[in-house]
């Protein structure tokens, strides 16, 4: 028999998470989400969306040290190898910090797969299909994304302020999200324009040096550039609806 007695509704901390804040959420996890559109960056705030100092280690070392040692040694063995083990070595400072290591491991991952690739093949270049594909896919993305008329940088602002796609409805603040996300799609697609021909020709050693520089450095430098365009942008729009 059904209970007749009326429950109380669930408490709104218990209520289910909606998709937008679940979003909102893990946007703020990434690097666009250490400033809030509309706010000034600053240098913590760019250092905090690389993932702070232990951040750029991670993403420099291991394939400084690919560099170094293929550069020295020519072993492709132990040049795909070593980076590996100082990928699990993240892990382990990470775990005994006690700090998160989701990106630690999705790191790892990747070091693993390029190392499985370039054993097989014996040729270090091949170590760079990964970085490769991830940036082709993020190409197709990008694009997809502006031809359909929902650029990924208006989607991942509009999470990260809760108004959702109501940017759509605001010519400057639409232009500066398509411009942006045009901008990102280059990044990738310059990756593509230099390293895809190093890998045919097979100069491993500009092409680790290369990934390097166009990794965390210019990622950094577009990800200042993005949040001062969309700071222009959210700004005046705030600005209009004061008067």
């Amino acid at each position: 028999m059904a209970d007749p007695t009326p429950r109380d509704p669930a408490p709104d901390d218990e209520q289910p998470i909606s998709f937008r804040d679940s979003m909102a959420a893990a946007m703020r996890k990434t690097g666009f989400g250490q400033v809030t559109p509309g706010e000034v960056p600053t240098a913590g705030s760019l250092l905090s969306a690389v993932g702070g100092v232990r951040g750029l280690i991670e993403s420099i070392l291991p394939g400084l040290v690919f560099l170094v040692l293929y550069t020295i040694t020519k072993s492709v063995p132990l040049a795909v190898l070593v980076p590996v083990i100082v990928g699990a070595a993240f892990i382990v400072v990470r775990l005994v910090t006690r700090s998160p290591v989701m990106s630690a491991v999705i790191g790892l991952l990747l070091l693993a797969v390029s190392a499985v690739l370039a054993l097989i093949s014996g040729r270090a270049e091949q170590a760079f299909i990964p970085g490769m594909v991830i940036n082709a896919s993020s190409v197709l993305v990008l694009l997809i994304s502006i031809i359909v008329g929902w650029p990924l940088i208006g989607l991942i602002v509009g999470f990260l302020t809760n108004e959702g796609v109501e940017w759509k409805k605001d010519a400057a603040k639409r232009r500066v999200l398509y411009i942006a996300t045009w901008m990102w799609l280059g990044l990738f697609a310059l990756r593509l324009a230099v390293e895809v021909p190093l890998y045919l020709a097979r100069q491993t050693e500009w092409l680790a040096g290369t990934k390097l520089v166009l990794g965390v450095p210019l990622y950094a430098v577009l990800l200042w550039v993005t949040w001062l365009l969309v700071r222009a942008a959210y700004g005046r729009a705030a600005v209009v609806a004061r008067d």
